[in-house]
């Protein structure tokens, strides 16, 4: 194929001349497509017939005020047709799952969720024929053993993600808006179609190829969220390689030590990153990182501003080699279990869990989450403000609005630039329906006040999401009363990196049914949720609290922690054998609702991001100054939780400046407090004891102090 010109709107600081989206496509399920490289499709007769099947559902669902917008005048016809010829009648269940249209005598929501967990073969056989397109089929549903850390899924399948994200869409349409880039400077957002995505992706795919990256490689990607790197992601998947997205905030030493363990001969990243009005220095970032990462070989440098920055031996101008490559790449056929990405995570003990997601399943199940938590339909626009450095990000910023053909927000700036107005502003001018965001954004905005929301018109949104951590009542009420106008349900959602996408969230579930300020409340599809007492056995009733446990193993979870399958166990599955452990407590009330009350662990949670107490030690302990420390949580008004380091010496700028350096600036403690240190007759620092004095009961220091004093004197 004759190769073409890169236009300027590939590169990452270029905007694009704004397309306008095309009539969507009807509101069909996506079919496993058998595609040659002509784009030539053939359905089976089983498929075909449950295309007629599902016709009538989506045929039934305009009829109930489902909004779908057609690109072809002949569609309605084709809908109307099987109505007539097979005479079917209305079905509820099938309208809303056409999968379920083969789940007999199942009906209703409550009646799909119970179907999922009693025959989870069946459930995740028909979803995943139905919603993922196979180049082979899968041979076994499941193959699965949580007290011995083994899950499996949809094993004998070959399938490829990006193929799923990109290629399908492009066949039906093109030209509807895959992603709207919603950059740093206010007003400047970017839109890319599906096929201009696909290209995009194809040349970072070939690219990577030339330079020598192969399926089974992992390549590290650390950019701002952009399309330049949801196309670094996609191409990774299109040619077989796992990327290991670092969070761009993270410092050289966090991100060298993700690039060891990860093993990567590759990076990616941009000349500067933009956050805030702030100039963020990326690539130097990198050049220190790299200096004690032996394994890079290369690193491919994309320019996100006009200022050029220092290239070193192995630095490779990313969109000037772009400029070579074809926009046809081949993609390789991958096993349903290959490595999709690792994403790491904090944990109880000093060292990131580089968590392994595989490629059918954890697609899959971020495709179902993405469009029955949120209620997302053809033609809507998804806005998820989370950064791609983190799951959210990946599962409902890229993989899961791409694999349903959506149209999906990627956003570079914070919540307050260059005004409190930012979010607000940003739905009325990109027509946002669906608005997904952390409780500590909200908070903060909150505290600015109404008036910063009502400037702006968001007559288009209908579903305000909540994710990161459990929100407070009172940013529940003025999320929904102020900013959803009392017409958008909040769906406050519970999961994890570890889940690979939302487990507990009050939606699905019937439109009318009732939604708890601050709970979870329903277990998604195939999630079975268990609560644990201190003794290990499972509490059976309601209102009750116990560790938060999960049942049965669901597509997609995490397989395991990179290259530390024992800790996996020893995390996740030996504490409770045969239940996977969350690390989470949790509260189920009388009607059944979960509520999430808290970590377990040595884990606290700082705007959403879950950092373990041992990390942010370990760099606090390397001052000089510091015989040893101990970090504790507390309750924080805006970011949920605080870090609190107790001490020996009074070396608080310092001391941050260490956590800034060896962590990231989010991980940088509120309070720094001086006393000697409380500690078993073992030598373990008492943290329980720490976070009561300090946090609960201020008072208690004076108590511990006087009663110092009185010893001392006799």
């Amino acid at each position: 194929m004759k190769k073409q010109k890169v236009s300027a709107h590939l590169l990452c600081n270029r905007p694009l001349t704004h397309h306008s989206s095309s009539p969507s496509s009807p509101g069909f399920p996506s079919f496993p497509l058998h595609l040659s490289r002509a784009g030539v499709i053939s359905q089976t007769a089983e498929q075909c017939e449950l295309l007629l099947k599902c016709s009538v559902n989506v045929f039934q669902s305009l009829s109930d005020g489902m909004w779908l917008r057609c690109g072809c005048a002949a569609s309605l016809r084709v809908l109307a047709s099987p109505l007539r010829v097979l005479g079917l009648r209305r079905c509820n269940t099938a309208a809303f799952m056409p999968e379920s249209a083969g789940f007999g005598g199942v009906s209703g929501r409550s009646g799909l969720q119970e179907f999922s967990v009693s025959s989870s073969e069946s459930f995740w056989a028909a979803v995943a024929r139905h919603r993922l397109s196979w180049i082979r089929p899968f041979t076994a549903v499941q193959d699965c053993d949580l007290s011995r850390g083994r899950i499996r899924w949809f094993e004998g399948g070959k399938l490829n993600v990006s193929v799923n994200c990109l290629d399908r869409h492009v066949h039906t349409c093109p030209d509807r808006v895959a992603l709207m880039w919603e950059r740093d400077e206010k007003g400047s957002e970017v839109r890319y179609t599906y096929r201009e995505l696909l290209e995009m992706t194809c040349r970072v795919g070939n690219l990577l190829r030339r330079h020598g990256v192969k399926k089974g490689d992992c390549v590290t990607i650390y950019m701002p969220t952009c399309p330049l790197a949801v196309a670094s992601m996609l191409a990774c998947a299109r040619i077989g390689a796992a990327h290991n997205v670092v969070f761009a905030g993270f410092s050289a030493e966090a991100l060298a030590e993700r690039i060891r363990d990860a093993q990567s001969s590759t990076v990616i990243t941009v000349n500067q990153g933009i956050r805030g009005g702030k100039i963020l220095e990326l690539k130097k970032t990198v050049d220190t990182a790299v200096q004690s990462c032996p394994t890079v070989q290369q690193v491919f440098v994309a320019m996100r501003t006009d200022s050029p920055v220092a290239m070193t031996a192995r630095d490779i101008a990313m969109e000037e080699e772009m400029l070579k490559e074809d926009v046809v790449c081949e993609p390789a056929a991958m096993n349903s279990e290959d490595t999709l990405f690792l994403l790491y995570t904090s944990g109880s003990t000093g060292k990131p869990k580089g968590l392994v997601h595989t490629q059918a399943g954890y697609l899959l199940y971020a495709a179902l989450t993405h469009r029955y938590v949120f209620n997302y339909h053809d033609g809507d626009v998804f806005g998820c403000v989370a950064d791609i450095g983190w799951i959210t990000g990946h599962s409902y910023g890229v993989y899961g609005p791409l694999a349903n053909g959506g149209t999906t927000v990627l956003f570079e700036s914070t919540p307050i630039y260059p005004d409190p107005g930012r979010y607000w502003d940003m739905v009325e001018r990109l027509q946002i329906n669906q608005f997904y965001g952390a409780p500590t954004a909200i908070r903060l905005l909150l505290k600015f006040g109404d008036e910063w929301v009502n400037k702006y018109d968001r007559s288009s949104l209908k579903t305000l999401g909540s994710v990161g951590e459990p929100i407070n009542t009172e940013a529940w009420e003025w999320y929904y009363r102020v900013v959803g106008e009392e017409r958008c349900p909040v769906v406050d959602t519970w999961w994890q990196t570890e889940t690979g996408g939302i487990c507990i969230a009050p939606r699905p579930s019937d439109s009318d049914a009732e939604i708890v300020p601050g709970m979870a409340m329903r277990p998604f599809f195939g999630i079975k949720p268990a609560l644990m007492d201190t003794e290990g056995k499972v509490i059976s009733g309601n209102d009750a609290s116990g560790a938060l446990c999960l049942a049965q193993p669901w597509p997609g979870m995490a397989r395991t922690i990179h290259n530390d399958h024992q800790r996996f166990m020893e995390t996740y599955c030996q504490p409770y054998p045969g239940y996977f452990f969350t690390g989470d407590g949790a509260y189920r009330s009388v009607e059944g609702y979960y509520q999430i009350t808290g970590r377990l662990d040595d884990v606290i949670n700082v705007s959403g991001h879950r950092i373990g107490t041992a990390e942010i030690e370990d760099a606090v302990n390397q001052c000089p100054a510091v015989a040893e420390s101990a970090v504790i949580g507390y309750s924080h008004d805006i970011k949920g939780q605080g870090n609190s380091v107790c001490r020996r010496a009074d070396l608080s700028r310092q001391l941050n400046g260490i956590v800034s350096e060896k962590i990231a600036k989010y991980a940088c403690p509120d309070f720094i407090q001086v006393f000697s240190t409380a500690k078993t007759r073992s030598g373990k620092i008492m943290r329980r004891v720490l976070r009561k004095f300090t946090l609960d009961d201020p008072a208690a220091v004076q108590e511990i102090i006087q009663g110092h004093r009185e010893l001392l004197s006799k």
